[in-house]
Protein backbone atom coordinates (compact mmCIF):
# COMPACT_ATOMS: atom_id res chain seq x y z
CA UNK A 1 0.00 0.00 0.00
CA UNK A 2 1.35 3.19 -0.84
CA UNK A 3 1.36 6.58 0.83
CA UNK A 4 -0.81 8.16 -0.65
CA UNK A 5 -3.41 5.54 -0.73
CA UNK A 6 -3.04 4.76 2.81
CA UNK A 7 -3.71 9.00 3.35
CA UNK A 8 -6.73 8.59 1.05
CA UNK A 9 -8.05 5.81 2.64
CA UNK A 10 -11.36 4.29 2.27
CA UNK A 11 -14.52 6.14 2.02
CA UNK A 12 -18.31 5.49 3.44
CA UNK A 13 -19.36 3.76 0.28
CA UNK A 14 -16.20 1.43 0.17
CA UNK A 15 -16.35 0.51 3.65
CA UNK A 16 -20.33 -0.33 2.86
CA UNK A 17 -19.60 -2.35 0.00
CA UNK A 18 -16.92 -4.80 2.23
CA UNK A 19 -19.93 -5.28 4.81
CA UNK A 20 -22.65 -6.19 2.08
CA UNK A 21 -19.83 -7.88 -0.29
CA UNK A 22 -18.26 -9.83 2.45
CA UNK A 23 -21.69 -11.37 3.31
CA UNK A 24 -23.22 -11.79 0.29
CA UNK A 25 -21.61 -15.21 -0.91
CA UNK A 26 -23.33 -18.39 -1.60
CA UNK A 27 -25.24 -18.33 1.54
CA UNK A 28 -28.13 -16.33 -0.34
CA UNK A 29 -28.39 -18.27 -3.48
CA UNK A 30 -28.85 -21.42 -1.42
CA UNK A 31 -31.06 -20.54 1.09
CA UNK A 32 -34.52 -21.36 0.04
CA UNK A 33 -33.73 -25.17 -0.34
CA UNK A 34 -31.43 -25.01 2.56
CA UNK A 35 -34.27 -23.52 4.91
CA UNK A 36 -37.32 -25.38 3.38
CA UNK A 37 -35.65 -28.61 3.97
CA UNK A 38 -36.10 -28.23 7.71
CA UNK A 39 -38.63 -25.10 8.07
CA UNK A 40 -42.20 -24.48 6.92
CA UNK A 41 -42.11 -20.05 5.93
CA UNK A 42 -43.74 -19.26 9.27
CA UNK A 43 -40.88 -20.66 11.69
CA UNK A 44 -38.76 -19.20 8.46
CA UNK A 45 -40.08 -15.51 9.23
CA UNK A 46 -39.88 -16.01 13.27
CA UNK A 47 -36.20 -16.97 12.80
CA UNK A 48 -35.79 -14.03 10.63
CA UNK A 49 -36.74 -12.06 13.36
CA UNK A 50 -35.09 -13.49 16.01
CA UNK A 51 -31.40 -13.98 14.13
CA UNK A 52 -32.25 -10.12 12.33
CA UNK A 53 -32.46 -8.71 15.80
CA UNK A 54 -29.57 -10.63 17.46
CA UNK A 55 -27.58 -9.39 14.48
CA UNK A 56 -28.45 -5.98 14.71
CA UNK A 57 -27.32 -5.62 18.24
CA UNK A 58 -24.27 -6.65 17.63
CA UNK A 59 -23.86 -4.13 14.35
CA UNK A 60 -24.81 -1.81 17.43
CA UNK A 61 -22.50 -2.92 19.61
CA UNK A 62 -19.05 -2.61 16.76
CA UNK A 63 -21.00 0.73 15.93
CA UNK A 64 -21.00 1.79 19.38
CA UNK A 65 -17.78 0.65 20.32
CA UNK A 66 -16.48 1.85 17.15
CA UNK A 67 -16.93 5.34 18.24
CA UNK A 68 -16.23 5.16 21.53
CA UNK A 69 -13.03 3.53 20.91
CA UNK A 70 -11.73 4.69 17.38
CA UNK A 71 -7.90 3.47 18.48
CA UNK A 72 -9.13 0.11 18.46
CA UNK A 73 -8.20 -2.08 15.57
CA UNK A 74 -9.86 -5.23 14.48
CA UNK A 75 -12.66 -7.41 16.28
CA UNK A 76 -9.98 -9.34 18.23
CA UNK A 77 -9.22 -5.49 19.67
CA UNK A 78 -12.15 -5.77 21.84
CA UNK A 79 -12.02 -9.37 23.28
CA UNK A 80 -8.24 -8.10 24.29
CA UNK A 81 -9.16 -4.85 26.22
CA UNK A 82 -11.84 -6.21 27.98
CA UNK A 83 -10.68 -9.56 29.30
CA UNK A 84 -6.78 -9.92 28.19
CA UNK A 85 -4.54 -10.92 25.69
CA UNK A 86 -5.27 -14.67 25.51
CA UNK A 87 -8.79 -13.90 24.92
CA UNK A 88 -7.53 -11.85 22.27
CA UNK A 89 -5.47 -14.39 20.81
CA UNK A 90 -8.83 -16.32 20.92
CA UNK A 91 -11.60 -14.10 19.14
CA UNK A 92 -8.67 -13.27 16.57
CA UNK A 93 -7.53 -16.94 15.62
CA UNK A 94 -11.09 -17.80 15.56
CA UNK A 95 -12.13 -14.68 13.48
CA UNK A 96 -9.03 -16.24 11.09
CA UNK A 97 -9.93 -19.79 11.06
CA UNK A 98 -13.99 -18.61 10.41
CA UNK A 99 -11.95 -16.82 7.20
CA UNK A 100 -10.36 -19.22 5.58
CA UNK A 101 -13.19 -22.11 6.44
CA UNK A 102 -15.67 -19.78 4.59
CA UNK A 103 -13.39 -19.89 1.38
CA UNK A 104 -13.13 -23.21 1.07
CA UNK A 105 -16.90 -23.54 1.61
CA UNK A 106 -17.09 -20.75 -1.55
CA UNK A 107 -15.07 -23.34 -3.52
CA UNK A 108 -17.43 -25.57 -3.01
CA UNK A 109 -20.72 -23.53 -4.38
CA UNK A 110 -18.22 -21.62 -7.50
CA UNK A 111 -17.18 -25.01 -9.13
CA UNK A 112 -20.91 -26.68 -8.59
CA UNK A 113 -22.19 -23.40 -10.11
CA UNK A 114 -19.67 -23.63 -12.65
CA UNK A 115 -20.51 -26.93 -13.89
CA UNK A 116 -24.07 -25.65 -14.57
CA UNK A 117 -22.10 -23.96 -17.82
CA UNK A 118 -19.40 -26.36 -18.19
CA UNK A 119 -20.04 -30.12 -17.66
CA UNK A 120 -16.68 -31.22 -16.79
CA UNK A 121 -16.72 -29.67 -13.04
CA UNK A 122 -19.99 -31.79 -12.21
CA UNK A 123 -21.17 -31.53 -8.96
CA UNK A 124 -18.59 -29.04 -8.39
CA UNK A 125 -16.16 -31.65 -6.18
CA UNK A 126 -13.86 -33.51 -8.53
CA UNK A 127 -10.08 -32.99 -9.96
CA UNK A 128 -10.80 -30.11 -12.56
CA UNK A 129 -12.94 -28.33 -10.06
CA UNK A 130 -9.99 -28.97 -7.32
CA UNK A 131 -7.58 -27.62 -10.22
CA UNK A 132 -9.83 -24.62 -11.07
CA UNK A 133 -10.53 -23.45 -7.73
CA UNK A 134 -6.69 -23.63 -6.39
CA UNK A 135 -5.68 -21.11 -9.38
CA UNK A 136 -8.70 -19.04 -8.17
CA UNK A 137 -7.69 -19.03 -4.69
CA UNK A 138 -3.94 -18.39 -5.55
CA UNK A 139 -4.71 -15.81 -7.68
CA UNK A 140 -7.18 -13.72 -5.42
CA UNK A 141 -3.59 -14.31 -2.96
CA UNK A 142 -1.61 -12.74 -5.49
CA UNK A 143 -4.31 -10.00 -5.69
CA UNK A 144 -4.54 -8.72 -2.40
CA UNK A 145 -0.95 -9.16 -1.69
CA UNK A 146 -0.53 -6.42 -4.28
CA UNK A 147 -2.71 -3.69 -1.71
CA UNK A 148 -5.17 -3.83 0.44
CA UNK A 149 -6.92 -0.77 -0.80
CA UNK A 150 -6.95 -1.69 -4.47
CA UNK A 151 -8.71 -4.95 -3.47
CA UNK A 152 -11.35 -2.90 -1.63
CA UNK A 153 -11.73 -0.64 -4.34
CA UNK A 154 -12.63 -3.59 -6.89
CA UNK A 155 -14.79 -4.67 -3.79
CA UNK A 156 -17.24 -1.93 -4.51
CA UNK A 157 -17.55 -2.62 -8.15
CA UNK A 158 -18.58 -6.14 -7.15
CA UNK A 159 -21.04 -5.53 -5.16
CA UNK A 160 -22.82 -3.31 -7.56
CA UNK A 161 -22.59 -6.29 -9.78
CA UNK A 162 -23.75 -9.21 -8.17
CA UNK A 163 -27.37 -7.40 -6.37
CA UNK A 164 -28.37 -6.62 -9.97
CA UNK A 165 -29.73 -10.47 -10.48
CA UNK A 166 -30.66 -10.63 -6.66
CA UNK A 167 -32.82 -7.35 -7.31
CA UNK A 168 -34.51 -9.08 -10.80
CA UNK A 169 -35.16 -12.45 -8.59
CA UNK A 170 -36.93 -10.75 -6.32
CA UNK A 171 -38.92 -8.59 -8.21
CA UNK A 172 -39.91 -11.55 -10.28
CA UNK A 173 -40.57 -13.03 -6.92
CA UNK A 174 -42.77 -10.61 -6.31
CA UNK A 175 -44.74 -10.82 -9.37
CA UNK A 176 -45.69 -14.84 -9.49
CA UNK A 177 -46.15 -14.93 -5.36
CA UNK A 178 -49.28 -16.59 -4.96
CA UNK A 179 -51.04 -16.18 -1.67
CA UNK A 180 -52.61 -19.71 -1.37
CA UNK A 181 -49.61 -21.58 -2.01
CA UNK A 182 -47.33 -19.52 0.80
CA UNK A 183 -50.32 -20.06 3.60
CA UNK A 184 -50.95 -23.82 2.25
CA UNK A 185 -48.49 -25.33 5.18
CA UNK A 186 -47.56 -21.95 7.15
CA UNK A 187 -46.69 -23.60 10.01
CA UNK A 188 -46.52 -27.52 9.37
CA UNK A 189 -43.18 -29.13 8.08
CA UNK A 190 -44.27 -30.54 4.76
CA UNK A 191 -41.15 -31.40 3.24
CA UNK A 192 -39.15 -35.11 2.73
CA UNK A 193 -42.75 -36.89 4.05
CA UNK A 194 -42.39 -35.52 7.46
CA UNK A 195 -45.26 -33.53 7.77
CA UNK A 196 -46.50 -32.69 11.28
CA UNK A 197 -43.54 -34.54 13.02
CA UNK A 198 -40.93 -31.17 13.58
CA UNK A 199 -42.53 -29.06 15.99
CA UNK A 200 -41.90 -25.34 15.33
CA UNK A 201 -39.15 -25.20 18.03
CA UNK A 202 -37.45 -27.82 15.94
CA UNK A 203 -37.93 -26.17 12.65
CA UNK A 204 -36.67 -22.94 14.22
CA UNK A 205 -33.21 -24.57 15.55
CA UNK A 206 -32.96 -25.75 12.10
CA UNK A 207 -33.12 -22.33 10.87
CA UNK A 208 -30.06 -21.09 12.86
CA UNK A 209 -26.72 -22.05 12.07
CA UNK A 210 -27.52 -21.47 7.60
CA UNK A 211 -29.44 -17.69 8.67
CA UNK A 212 -26.13 -17.05 10.87
CA UNK A 213 -23.97 -18.69 7.72
CA UNK A 214 -25.24 -15.50 5.80
CA UNK A 215 -24.36 -12.61 7.93
CA UNK A 216 -20.78 -13.91 8.71
CA UNK A 217 -18.69 -10.66 7.47
CA UNK A 218 -21.14 -7.81 8.90
CA UNK A 219 -17.96 -6.72 10.87
CA UNK A 220 -16.06 -5.99 7.53
CA UNK A 221 -16.46 -2.43 8.03
CA UNK A 222 -14.72 -2.83 11.62
CA UNK A 223 -11.75 -4.82 10.04
CA UNK A 224 -11.11 -2.33 7.82
CA UNK A 225 -11.99 0.32 9.91
CA UNK A 226 -8.06 1.37 10.27
CA UNK A 227 -7.81 2.13 6.57
CA UNK A 228 -11.16 4.92 6.68
CA UNK A 229 -10.98 8.24 5.96
CA UNK A 230 -13.19 8.36 9.07
CA UNK A 231 -14.17 6.23 12.29
CA UNK A 232 -17.10 7.07 11.87
CA UNK A 233 -17.54 5.79 8.26
CA UNK A 234 -17.20 2.71 9.49
CA UNK A 235 -19.92 2.52 11.96
CA UNK A 236 -22.14 4.06 9.65
CA UNK A 237 -21.41 1.18 7.08
CA UNK A 238 -21.91 -1.81 9.72
CA UNK A 239 -25.58 -0.35 10.66
CA UNK A 240 -26.33 0.49 6.56
CA UNK A 241 -25.09 -2.68 5.77
CA UNK A 242 -27.02 -4.81 7.99
CA UNK A 243 -30.36 -3.44 7.42
CA UNK A 244 -29.52 -3.63 3.67
CA UNK A 245 -28.51 -7.57 4.43
CA UNK A 246 -31.60 -8.05 6.40
CA UNK A 247 -34.15 -6.97 3.50
CA UNK A 248 -32.49 -9.16 0.91
CA UNK A 249 -32.25 -12.61 2.66
CA UNK A 250 -35.77 -12.38 3.77
CA UNK A 251 -37.23 -11.47 0.46
CA UNK A 252 -34.77 -13.83 -1.41
CA UNK A 253 -35.73 -16.69 1.15
CA UNK A 254 -39.56 -16.34 1.15
CA UNK A 255 -40.84 -15.29 -1.76
CA UNK A 256 -40.18 -18.90 -3.00
CA UNK A 257 -42.32 -19.93 -0.39
CA UNK A 258 -45.53 -18.72 -2.61
CA UNK A 259 -44.33 -20.44 -5.92
CA UNK A 260 -43.79 -23.37 -5.20
CA UNK A 261 -44.41 -25.94 -2.30
CA UNK A 262 -42.25 -26.48 0.68
CA UNK A 263 -41.54 -30.06 -0.59
CA UNK A 264 -40.70 -29.15 -4.14
CA UNK A 265 -38.35 -26.08 -2.50
CA UNK A 266 -36.29 -28.96 -0.85
CA UNK A 267 -35.61 -31.37 -3.32
CA UNK A 268 -34.21 -28.44 -5.97
CA UNK A 269 -30.73 -28.57 -6.43
CA UNK A 270 -28.38 -26.24 -5.49
CA UNK A 271 -27.53 -23.52 -5.82
CA UNK A 272 -31.45 -23.51 -5.55
CA UNK A 273 -32.22 -19.61 -6.51
CA UNK A 274 -30.60 -20.61 -9.79
CA UNK A 275 -32.96 -23.49 -10.79
CA UNK A 276 -35.86 -21.78 -8.83
CA UNK A 277 -35.33 -18.81 -11.38
CA UNK A 278 -34.93 -21.10 -14.28
CA UNK A 279 -38.27 -22.76 -13.74
CA UNK A 280 -40.08 -18.91 -13.21
CA UNK A 281 -38.80 -17.56 -16.36
CA UNK A 282 -36.82 -20.01 -18.58
CA UNK A 283 -33.66 -21.54 -19.28
CA UNK A 284 -32.15 -17.81 -19.43
CA UNK A 285 -33.24 -17.37 -15.76
CA UNK A 286 -30.72 -19.82 -14.59
CA UNK A 287 -27.96 -18.64 -16.49
CA UNK A 288 -28.59 -14.84 -15.46
CA UNK A 289 -28.63 -16.27 -11.61
CA UNK A 290 -25.47 -18.53 -12.35
CA UNK A 291 -23.01 -15.22 -13.31
CA UNK A 292 -24.50 -13.42 -10.34
CA UNK A 293 -23.38 -16.22 -7.97
CA UNK A 294 -20.11 -16.53 -9.80
CA UNK A 295 -19.51 -12.99 -8.83
CA UNK A 296 -20.70 -12.72 -5.42
CA UNK A 297 -18.67 -15.70 -4.44
CA UNK A 298 -15.57 -14.31 -6.21
CA UNK A 299 -16.47 -11.06 -4.13
CA UNK A 300 -16.96 -12.74 -0.81
CA UNK A 301 -13.51 -14.78 -1.61
CA UNK A 302 -11.81 -11.60 -2.48
CA UNK A 303 -13.22 -10.22 0.98
CA UNK A 304 -12.51 -12.90 3.24
CA UNK A 305 -9.18 -13.19 1.50
CA UNK A 306 -8.04 -9.47 2.96
CA UNK A 307 -10.20 -9.84 6.52
CA UNK A 308 -7.95 -12.68 7.78
CA UNK A 309 -4.50 -11.58 6.63
CA UNK A 310 -5.11 -8.35 8.25
CA UNK A 311 -6.52 -10.05 11.76
CA UNK A 312 -2.80 -11.92 11.57
CA UNK A 313 -0.77 -9.00 10.87
CA UNK A 314 -2.85 -6.65 13.75
CA UNK A 315 -2.42 -9.73 16.19
CA UNK A 316 1.51 -9.74 15.33
CA UNK A 317 1.39 -6.07 16.13
CA UNK A 318 -0.02 -6.99 19.62
CA UNK A 319 2.44 -9.25 20.15
CA UNK A 320 -0.20 -12.06 20.24
CA UNK A 321 1.61 -14.15 17.37
CA UNK A 322 5.03 -14.24 16.28
CA UNK A 323 6.15 -11.80 14.31
CA UNK A 324 6.75 -12.88 11.06
CA UNK A 325 2.62 -12.71 10.84
CA UNK A 326 3.05 -9.44 11.01
CA UNK A 327 6.02 -8.42 8.24
CA UNK A 328 4.47 -6.45 5.40
CA UNK A 329 5.84 -6.35 2.05
CA UNK A 330 6.27 -3.86 -0.24
CA UNK A 331 2.37 -2.58 -0.50
CA UNK A 332 1.84 -3.00 3.09
CA UNK A 333 0.39 -6.68 2.95
CA UNK A 334 1.24 -9.16 5.34
CA UNK A 335 2.98 -12.14 2.88
CA UNK A 336 3.11 -14.96 5.21
CA UNK A 337 -0.23 -14.47 6.73
CA UNK A 338 -1.36 -14.84 2.85
CA UNK A 339 0.18 -17.93 1.85
CA UNK A 340 -0.14 -19.88 5.05
CA UNK A 341 -3.89 -19.19 4.43
CA UNK A 342 -3.62 -19.91 0.97
CA UNK A 343 -1.58 -22.94 1.55
CA UNK A 344 -4.29 -24.20 3.92
CA UNK A 345 -7.47 -23.44 1.94
CA UNK A 346 -5.60 -25.75 -0.60
CA UNK A 347 -5.26 -29.03 2.06
CA UNK A 348 -9.04 -28.48 2.42
CA UNK A 349 -9.53 -27.85 -1.45
CA UNK A 350 -8.34 -31.88 -1.67
CA UNK A 351 -10.16 -32.85 1.01
CA UNK A 352 -13.23 -31.70 -0.76
CA UNK A 353 -13.07 -34.68 -3.05
CA UNK A 354 -13.77 -36.70 -0.06
CA UNK A 355 -16.86 -35.24 1.21
CA UNK A 356 -20.52 -35.72 0.36
CA UNK A 357 -21.22 -32.93 2.97
CA UNK A 358 -18.45 -30.35 2.42
CA UNK A 359 -20.51 -26.87 1.86
CA UNK A 360 -22.55 -27.61 4.74
CA UNK A 361 -20.13 -28.40 7.28
CA UNK A 362 -17.45 -25.64 6.13
CA UNK A 363 -20.13 -23.20 6.47
CA UNK A 364 -21.15 -25.14 9.91
CA UNK A 365 -17.47 -24.57 11.32
CA UNK A 366 -16.30 -20.94 9.74
CA UNK A 367 -20.13 -19.94 11.46
CA UNK A 368 -19.45 -22.01 15.04
CA UNK A 369 -15.62 -20.36 14.60
CA UNK A 370 -16.94 -16.46 14.36
CA UNK A 371 -19.84 -16.55 16.98
CA UNK A 372 -16.62 -16.97 19.39
CA UNK A 373 -15.09 -13.44 18.35
CA UNK A 374 -19.20 -12.08 18.24
CA UNK A 375 -19.38 -13.32 21.77
CA UNK A 376 -16.36 -11.37 22.94
CA UNK A 377 -18.24 -8.23 21.09
CA UNK A 378 -21.12 -8.56 23.38
CA UNK A 379 -19.53 -9.00 26.55
CA UNK A 380 -17.00 -6.20 26.12
CA UNK A 381 -19.74 -4.00 24.64
CA UNK A 382 -21.44 -5.45 28.82
CA UNK A 383 -18.22 -4.48 29.97
CA UNK A 384 -17.24 -1.28 28.72
CA UNK A 385 -21.44 0.28 29.22
CA UNK A 386 -20.85 -0.80 33.02
CA UNK A 387 -18.18 1.03 33.24
CA UNK A 388 -19.26 4.14 31.54
CA UNK A 389 -22.97 3.77 33.32
CA UNK A 390 -24.89 3.65 30.03
CA UNK A 391 -27.90 1.61 30.39
CA UNK A 392 -29.04 1.67 26.76
CA UNK A 393 -25.32 0.14 25.49
CA UNK A 394 -25.71 -2.34 28.48
CA UNK A 395 -28.62 -3.83 27.47
CA UNK A 396 -27.26 -3.68 23.54
CA UNK A 397 -24.55 -5.87 24.57
CA UNK A 398 -26.20 -7.99 26.99
CA UNK A 399 -28.71 -9.22 23.74
CA UNK A 400 -26.07 -9.24 20.93
CA UNK A 401 -24.28 -11.68 23.34
CA UNK A 402 -26.98 -13.41 24.89
CA UNK A 403 -28.11 -13.94 20.95
CA UNK A 404 -24.76 -16.02 19.84
CA UNK A 405 -24.54 -18.10 23.12
CA UNK A 406 -28.18 -19.09 22.73
CA UNK A 407 -27.80 -19.74 18.98
CA UNK A 408 -24.82 -21.47 18.97
CA UNK A 409 -26.27 -23.82 22.14
CA UNK A 410 -29.18 -24.63 20.01
CA UNK A 411 -27.65 -25.16 16.76
CA UNK A 412 -25.34 -27.40 17.74
CA UNK A 413 -22.25 -27.51 20.65
CA UNK A 414 -20.37 -29.96 18.89
CA UNK A 415 -19.00 -27.60 16.03
CA UNK A 416 -17.92 -25.67 18.45
CA UNK A 417 -15.99 -28.39 19.91
CA UNK A 418 -14.61 -29.53 16.70
CA UNK A 419 -13.43 -25.39 16.05
CA UNK A 420 -11.30 -26.47 19.03
CA UNK A 421 -9.06 -28.55 16.94
CA UNK A 422 -8.09 -25.68 15.02
CA UNK A 423 -7.02 -24.02 17.88
CA UNK A 424 -4.16 -26.43 18.74
CA UNK A 425 -1.28 -24.90 16.15
CA UNK A 426 -2.63 -21.41 17.40
CA UNK A 427 -2.12 -22.35 20.92
CA UNK A 428 1.58 -23.16 20.24
CA UNK A 429 1.93 -19.81 18.29
CA UNK A 430 0.80 -17.94 21.09
CA UNK A 431 3.08 -19.72 23.59
CA UNK A 432 5.80 -18.47 20.92
CA UNK A 433 4.75 -15.29 20.47
CA UNK A 434 5.42 -14.81 24.57
CA UNK A 435 8.27 -16.61 24.26
CA UNK A 436 9.80 -14.46 21.89
CA UNK A 437 8.63 -11.27 23.32
CA UNK A 438 9.44 -12.54 27.04
CA UNK A 439 5.88 -11.47 27.96
CA UNK A 440 5.24 -13.08 31.18
CA UNK A 441 9.01 -14.46 31.44
CA UNK A 442 8.15 -16.40 28.16
CA UNK A 443 5.42 -18.82 29.74
CA UNK A 444 1.72 -18.70 29.67
CA UNK A 445 0.24 -17.54 32.85
CA UNK A 446 -1.95 -19.68 35.08
CA UNK A 447 -5.26 -18.86 33.87
CA UNK A 448 -3.83 -19.17 29.91
CA UNK A 449 -3.02 -22.69 30.48
CA UNK A 450 -5.82 -23.61 31.98
CA UNK A 451 -7.77 -22.17 29.51
CA UNK A 452 -5.57 -24.44 26.71
CA UNK A 453 -5.72 -27.28 28.94
CA UNK A 454 -9.53 -27.14 27.79
CA UNK A 455 -9.41 -26.37 24.88
CA UNK A 456 -7.07 -29.02 24.08
CA UNK A 457 -8.94 -30.86 26.09
CA UNK A 458 -12.07 -30.62 24.00
CA UNK A 459 -10.01 -30.66 20.31
CA UNK A 460 -9.03 -34.56 21.66
CA UNK A 461 -12.70 -35.33 22.46
CA UNK A 462 -14.00 -34.71 19.33
CA UNK A 463 -10.82 -36.46 17.53
CA UNK A 464 -12.25 -39.56 19.21
CA UNK A 465 -15.98 -38.74 18.31
CA UNK A 466 -15.07 -38.41 15.11
CA UNK A 467 -13.38 -41.58 14.93
CA UNK A 468 -15.95 -43.25 16.54
CA UNK A 469 -18.41 -41.90 14.21
CA UNK A 470 -20.45 -39.70 16.60
CA UNK A 471 -19.62 -37.05 14.98
CA UNK A 472 -20.23 -37.26 11.27
CA UNK A 473 -17.93 -34.56 8.98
Amino acid sequence: MSIMEEKKGLSLGALTAAVVTSSIGSGVFTLTSSLSGGAAPGPVLLAWVVVGFGIMMLALSLNNLLLKQPESEGIQAYAQAGFGNFAGFVSGWGYWLSAWLGNVAFATVLMSSLGYFFPIFGNGQNIPSVIFASIVSWSLTLIVNRGVESAAAMNTIITICKLIPLFVFIVVGIIVFKGGIFTAHFWSNVASGVAGKASIATQFRSCLMIMMWVFVGVEGASMLSSRAKDKNDAGKATIIGIISLLVIYVLASVLPYGYLSQNELAKINQPAMLYIFQDMVGKWGGAFIGIGLVIAILGSWLSWTMLPADTTMLMAEEKLLPAIFGKKNKKGAPTFSLVLTASLIQVFLVILLFSQEAYNFALSLCTAAIVVCYIFVGLYQVKFSLKNKDTKQLWIGIFAAAFQIVAIVLAGLHFLMLVCIGYLPGIYFYYKAKKDYNIDGGKLTKAETVWSIIIVALAIVSIVMIAMGAIKI
